[in-house]
């Protein structure tokens, strides 16, 4: 005789509540999810510098910006591909009344002093502002996700 086992109501809510720690340990236990960055800026655990790092995509384009390093007077070292790489001439990150800014000027082949001018926005984790584009004399407004 084959018996089946049914769970009681208490085991079952054991269970779902088992579940639910276990998720909420997977989440902790791994950051680095855009959603946690935007958290960290609002409580404060990260600073600005680790806010930003990594690598940011354009979705109108997919043009790359990516942040790797930043030195004490908030010079970034960066990287910019459309889709080849293009020479970053500078990148500064500021602090501009607690609002984290960045802004990049490339100096390239069709890239004479192109600049975008960023903000990060905490509550969507994202750089949102401007490109001015050198070559045809017109600024654009855009935007980057995070891409890692």
């Amino acid at each position: 005789m084959i018996r089946y086992f049914l769970p009681d109501r208490n085991e079952r809510r054991r269970t779902v509540i088992l579940s639910t720690l276990l998720v909420v340990f997977v989440i902790i236990s791994f950051p680095g999810s855009a959603t946690e960055a935007a958290d960290a800026v609002k409580s404060g655990e990260k600073n600005e510098d680790q806010i930003i790092m990594g690598r940011w995509v354009r979705p109108d384009g997919g043009y790359i910006l990516e942040f790797k390093d930043i030195g004490k007077d908030g010079v970034l070292k960066a990287a910019y591909f459309n889709p080849n790489s293009i020479h970053v001439y500078q990148a500064k990150l500021h602090d501009n009344k607690g609002q984290i800014t960045v802004s990049v000027e490339l100096r390239d082949v069709n890239y004479p002093g192109s600049t975008y001018n960023l903000r990060y926005d905490p509550k969507i984790d994202r750089l949102i502002g401007t490109y001015f584009q050198a070559v045809e004399g017109v600024t654009y407004e855009i935007e980057f996700m995070r891409s890692n």
